[in-house]
């Protein structure tokens, strides 16, 4: 039996975000990130809109970009004094995720972080407070996913929070909020959509609901990644974008996701590597392995008008190219002698991770090494090297 979870609502559009003012609720605490939604009067204006609701709303700033555990608790701390009953996630995908955790340690203060790290192992939520997810990038799709990613900074490990509970009930997609991406954080975003699209379609839950999600995602993706990055003040693209995250988010926490994601973890763990950007110049070479053992990546191709599979990979080749990414781990400018100093661990990680578990084909060690030195090089993987399973 199978499931598909979403939040119950989903508000998007250009100025969406005053639908803010419809929650019912007493009390709000804001979580969020830098400064950037305050400079661009995003912060105050949900404030406001929260007045309007006869809401009362404190603020928690200062989410750093890979959201520690240590913030979480600090979080948690005002959670426990304010006693809100609505929490707030406004702006990336770090202050949504920090967000979600302050929730799960606020509604059961006995629970220990390490007793939440395994997947679907968060108790009930919605006991105290219900949860407002209003994302400022168009990239993770947070706003509409299972998933929040913490990091242990005394164990040096990023943690994915994985449960069903902690899906927001309400997403709000304005693009407007979208507007202060960079050109470079508007590529690296938006690949990292198209590859929860990609992922998604293959991945061991994939469904009709989550398939017909990740194929309007692509033609979105493709058709406005490019003009978003070239004018951010185009607020048809950028809602495009905004909007095309949030599908792939329902797609793909409901589906799952695969390699692309197992190797790409590694990589931004070690090297830094953005992981938008990461994925992007990861998803040629998976793709072309995995299609050996599935056909769904032609129902992506057709999307685009492809007859093959090549086809479509080529124009995602093509798409990352126009957005200003590298084709290799290489040409992004990591040292080949630390590279090799680190890989054998990072291809035991990866087989490890759990994106690995549902990657439509299950790689060896073997295998897993000669993905990760082709796109250290940006060599085409060596298909004729590969076995066909079965």
């Amino acid at each position: 039996m199978s499931s598909f979870i979403v939040p119950r609502h989903t508000y998007h559009g250009p100025g969406s975000l005053e639908n803010l003012k419809e929650v019912r609720a007493k009390k709000a605490v804001i979580v969020t990130g830098g400064s950037s939604m305050k400079r661009f009067g995003f912060l105050e204006k949900t404030i406001a809109l929260l007045e309007e609701a006869d809401i009362a709303s404190v603020v928690f700033e200062g989410v750093e970009s890979d959201p520690s555990v240590t913030t979480v608790m600090k979080g948690v701390d005002l959670f426990n004094r304010e006693n809100p009953d609505l929490i707030i996630g406004l702006g990336g995908c770090s202050a949504i995720d920090a967000a979600k955790a302050m929730w799960v340690f606020y509604e059961y203060p006995e629970v220990t972080f390490d007793e939440i790290t395994a997947p679907f192992t968060i108790k009930p939520l919605r006991n105290k407070a219900r949860f407002v997810a209003i994302p400022s990038t168009s990239g993770t799709g947070t706003e509409a996913t299972c998933v929040a990613v913490i990091t242990d900074t005394a164990k040096g490990i990023k943690h994915p929070l994985v449960s069903y509970e902690i899906c927001p009930d309400i997403a709000i997609v304005d693009g407007e909020l979208a507007k202060s991406m960079p050109p470079n954080v508007t590529a690296n975003t938006g690949m990292d959509a198209l590859s929860h699209d990609v992922e998604a379609v293959v991945a061991a839950l994939a469904s009709p609901h989550t398939d017909a999600l990740a194929v309007d995602s692509v033609r979105m993706i493709f058709k406005n990644l490019p003009r978003a990055c070239e004018n951010g003040e185009e607020i048809e693209a950028r809602q495009a974008m905004h909007d095309a995250s949030c599908l792939a988010g329902m797609a793909f926490s409901n589906a799952i996701l695969g390699i692309v994601h197992s190797i790409s973890h590694q990589i931004g763990g070690m090297f830094g590597v953005p992981h938008g950007r990461a994925n992007a110049i990861l998803m040629p070479n998976v793709i072309r392995y995995n299609s050996q053992e599935t056909d769904k990546y032609s129902l992506l191709a057709q999307a685009l008008g492809k007859k093959t599979v090549e086809e479509f990979v080529i124009e995602i080749e093509k798409l990352r190219e126009r957005v200003g990414i590298e084709d290799s781990f290489q040409a992004y400018g990591i040292d080949p002698k630390a590279w090799e100093e680190k890989l054998e661990a990072m291809v035991e990680n990866a087989m490890a991770d759990p994106c690995t578990g549902t990657n439509p084909r299950k790689p060896t060690p073997e295998e897993m090494r000669m993905l990760f030195q082709c796109c250290y090089s940006g060599e085409t993987v060596h298909l004729s090297k590969i076995k066909k399973a079965g």
